[in-house]
Parts: structure tokens; sequence; C-alpha cells
């Protein structure tokens, strides 16, 4: 992926239940819910950089399960990417992750939310998570 910044997404699982994260920054995605996560620096393995993300983020250690999908393309001028990224745009990895120890808590975001199934519409999710939502929600038990 030479031309394409790779950004990384957590689809945090537990009870059933999916974790939201509320954007602090940029101002004009401020308020919007993503998946926690970042962008892979140079030369770090992508899940690896999902792990101290979700650190950094949560103050949380992760496992990992299986990847959602494939490459779910994000606008070029992404938040989740320091500046210095390639002009060739990104593209997010999400996968599946369990917290293993620690509770979550929102270092870098305005808040946390669990969404049962049945709420995983009930906040403004960014639009470049919103195909992700959809695949997750068919992964959840009813």
């Amino acid at each position: 992926m030479t031309d394409t910044q790779l950004v990384v997404g957590a689809a945090i699982v537990e009870g059933g239940r999916l974790l939201a994260a509320q954007r602090s920054g940029p101002p004009a995605l401020r308020g919007g819910w993503e998946f926690p996560g970042g962008k892979v620096d140079p030369g770090e393995d992508e899940r690896a950089a999902l792990v101290r993300e979700c650190a950094e983020e949560l103050g949380v250690q992760v496992v990992l399960g299986r990847q959602v999908g494939g490459d779910w393309p994000l606008p070029s001028a992404s938040p989740s990417a320091s500046s210095n990224a390639s002009p060739g745009g990104y593209v997010m990895h999400v996968w599946l992750a369990s917290v293993v120890a620690g509770v979550p808590r929102p270092l870098e975001h305005l808040a946390l939310r669990w969404l049962e199934p049945h709420e995983l519409y009930d906040v403004p999710w960014l639009a470049a998570d919103l195909p992700v939502v959809a695949a997750i929600e068919k992964l959840l038990p009813e």
C-alpha cells in the first residue's frame, strides 16, 4: 500500500454490545461516532497498531478476533490519520476485538457508549464507519 495510508479500527464487542467512541476533533468531525483506532505507523504491524491504539485511546488491553470485511475506504482528509500521510487516500481495516484487561475510558474521545444490537444506529456514526456498522450488525446476536 504505497499510495494509501492504512488506518485500523476496533469493533469491540462485549455481551453482544458494540463499543462506539465519540470524536473530540477535528472540529468538522467533533461529536461524530466511530470505531476506536487510528493510523498505522511506518513499519508497524497493523494488528499491533490497533492494540496500541486501544491502549492509548481507551486504556484497555484487547485481543483481536477476525477481520471485518476488507478495505473500507475513508475520505482522503481522514481525521484518523496524520497530515504526513501519503496523498493516495486512506483505507481502514477493522477487527472484532474483546477487552481482556481494563475498563474502556474516553481518554481521547468525548464519550464512549455500549450499543445493544437494536441501538446500533442511535448515534450519528461518521459516514465512513456506517458500512462497517452494517457488516458488524450481521455478526451480533439478535
